[in-house]
């Protein structure tokens, strides 16, 4: 099962990434799932899911918006320093 959003964007915003509406939806959805990574919000896998794509072609995703592929917050980081 899909789930169908729609988006109002004011005229011209399509020129700007100089693309046609379904390009600059699925633009979109990789941005926003590597932003939802980035935050700690979904997993690697759940983002592969989301768009459709291998986990591998999700590390490629998210190494095109410069996100990495290790999540480690203040905390992590923290007890490795206590470890080390």
């Amino acid at each position: 099962m899909s789930v169908t959003v729609n988006v109002v964007l004011p005229e011209g915003a399509l020129s700007v990434l100089r693309t046609d509406p379904s390009e600059f939806g699925e633009e979109l959805k990789r941005a926003a799932v590597s932003k939802w990574y980035e935050m700690g919000m979904v997993s690697q896998s759940k983002g592969a899911e989301i768009l459709g794509v291998s986990r591998s072609e999700f590390l490629d995703v998210l190494s095109r918006y410069r996100v990495s592929p290790f999540q480690v917050d203040d905390e992590d980081l923290a007890a490795g320093q206590k470890r080390g």
